[in-house]
């Protein structure tokens, strides 16, 4: 079965840094390769958000509150999705989930909790 696994979450200070990872097993290389794919958060009682996206040539779109701070990249030999997290703010403290986009099908990542407070 496809899945889409989460790791890097966790407390961090303001003005530190997180990575987040996002790694698919057992998914087909065509479809990890050419399909965008984004970084979404949701906190209690909102919405989720788009955070960003990085598309299948790394061209990546951010979020206006994450612009200059916050990093989408892709390796796609280890099929892995990577949010580089620098400058963390308070009100960045959200659960982070990872997702790809494909024609059929939309694969998302278990979430992990990202907390900034001091």
């Amino acid at each position: 079965q496809v899945q889409f696994v989460e790791s890097g979450g966790g407390l961090v200070q303001p003005g530190g840094s997180l990575r987040l990872s996002c790694k698919a097993t057992r998914m087909i290389t065509s479809v990890f390769n050419f399909n965008t794919m984004g970084w979404y958060r949701q906190v209690p009682g909102k919405e989720r958000e788009l955070v960003g996206t990085i598309g299948r040539g790394s061209s990546s779109n951010y979020t206006d509150s994450v612009k200059g701070r916050f990093t989408i990249s892709r390796d796609n030999s280890r099929k892995t999705l990577y949010l580089q997290m620098n400058s963390l703010k308070p009100e960045d403290t959200a659960v982070y989930y990872c997702q790809i986009q494909t024609p059929y099908v939309t694969y998302w990542g278990q979430g992990t909790q990202v907390t900034i407070s001091s």
